[in-house]
């Protein structure tokens, strides 16, 4: 629709000289809209085992209230430990804390720009509150938001998402198992944790890698009160772009992933439809290594308009698999790791951004324009207001806090600003006595 005006709002002159009215341009732009958008079409299966896993499943949520076109679609999956208390606070507030941090005016372009910054304040909000009520539990969490074709994939914990699209799998999620990241063992020692195996009799080390006090063996979670502050809640994000063939997300707690790897999930659900195939994956999980832990997955196929099923499409070959961890950057950025010739085929998914960092002036970071996102006078993280001259910079106390005015934003209030010096390691954690000693 054309940014030009029209005198009194209500008509707009074409061409031929005749005159179109604002409700038929809107209808039509809305029309289009809808066209473009892909069909959601999603399923979910559960072996329980312990009663600790959480699903949140709502295909049509507004962007604009009333606007039925201007929906998006939220999936996640919630895998407490230490108890349920985390992983059902988390399923009832996190999606709440994350709208609360995106301004109610914004464009379909602009939301989908603020929402990787939005989603690492929502997890901020949910755990600082979940541990002001005192409850020791915790909970993995990987929350997918699909706005058209575009995939946002916020992630903390061992629950993994997955995309094929075209025969090619990406990866959509981090794994923060100490076992496995190097890096978050590094961040978590240098926070002040300590990171080894299980004490037993005669001095011998079982089990995975643990963090310690706590004894867990994730470095990211909600909720854990009784663990150290350098469990953070600040979640790896990847927001990617599909072709208009569409694709499935495949997204499963640790029950499945622990029993079967990412192409035996995909070769065993290839062909069927979304609510059949998750069926088959924790299905197929429980076979291979019996129900030792809570099993669920949920699978959501993007699919052109009016498409009733997805083909059934041969792996693609790339090397000795069908591993694909690679995307085409936007256009705007570049790559030092990728040549041309590595994205040449047509209608690859595209890469619009991906940060896991756990430093959070880098997450909620300046050069992104702060009155876009955030109130000038409101905290960046739980959206209280700030009086003036009372908010912290989150860049206070960083390499970059020098060249940054104490006003300058975003700002935290003093509670989050201590929050944030916890999972720095700046401040004593809550149980930093616990020794060393048991586990899980």
């Amino acid at each position: 629709m054309s940014s030009r005006g029209c005198s009194g709002g209500s008509s707009c002159s074409g061409g031929d000289g005749g005159s179109v009215s604002l409700a038929t341009l809107m209808k039509r732009e809305n029309s289009i809209e809808k066209m473009e958008k892909p069909d959601i079409l999603h399923g979910y299966a559960n072996h329980c085992k312990k009663g600790e896993d959480f699903t949140f499943l709502k295909p049509e949520c507004q962007r604009v209230h009333g606007n039925c076109v201007s929906t998006f679609s939220v999936f996640g999956i919630f895998d407490g430990h230490n108890g349920s208390a985390a992983a059902i606070y988390a399923k009832e507030n996190l999606l709440n804390n994350i709208l609360r941090a995106i301004p109610s005016n914004l464009d379909r372009d602009k939301w989908l720009a603020v929402l990787p910054r939005a989603l690492v304040a929502g997890f901020i909000k949910t755990d600082k509150d979940f541990q002001d009520k005192a409850q020791t539990s915790g909970t993995t969490v990987t929350f997918v938001i699909i706005d058209g074709w575009v995939v946002t994939v916020a992630s903390v914990g061992d629950s993994r998402c997955i995309l094929e699209s075209e025969g090619s799998l990406y990866i959509l999620s981090a794994d923060h198992r100490l076992d496995v990241n190097v890096e978050e063992v590094e961040r978590v020692t240098a926070s002040g944790g300590e990171v080894g195996r299980l004490h037993v009799a005669g001095g011998a080390e079982i089990g995975p890698l643990r963090c310690w006090p706590g004894g867990l063996c994730l470095s990211r979670s909600i909720g854990d009160m009784d663990v150290g502050e350098f469990i953070v809640p600040i979640p790896h994000v990847k927001q990617v772009k599909l072709s208009s063939t569409g694709g499935r997300l495949i997204i499963c707690s640790d029950g499945v992933w622990d029993a079967l790897s990412f192409e035996s999930v995909l070769r065993c659900c290839r062909g069927l439809p979304a609510d059949a195939a998750a069926k088959q994956i924790v299905k197929d999980a429980v076979q291979f290594k019996g129900l030792r832990d809570d099993t669920t997955c949920i699978v959501v196929d993007i699919l052109p308009f009016e498409k009733i099923s997805l083909p059934i499409l041969p792996p693609k070959k790339q090397g000795k698999g069908v591993f694909k961890n690679m995307f085409r950057k936007k256009s705007s950025e570049s790559s030092t790791h990728h040549s041309d010739e590595d994205y040449a085929e047509l209608d690859i998914v595209e890469e619009l951004f991906e940060d896991g960092s756990a430093v959070l002036a880098q997450r909620l970071d300046l050069d992104y324009p702060m009155c876009t996102i955030f109130g000038h006078f409101a905290c960046a993280v739980c959206q209280i207001d700030i009086k003036p001259g009372e908010g912290i910079s989150v860049h206070a106390g960083s390499s970059k806090s020098g060249s940054v005015c104490p006003w300058d934003g975003p700002l935290l209030c003093t509670s989050c600003q201590a929050k944030k010096e916890a999972m720095e390691g700046k401040i004593p954690s809550r149980d930093s006595s616990r020794k060393k000693a048991g586990g899980e």
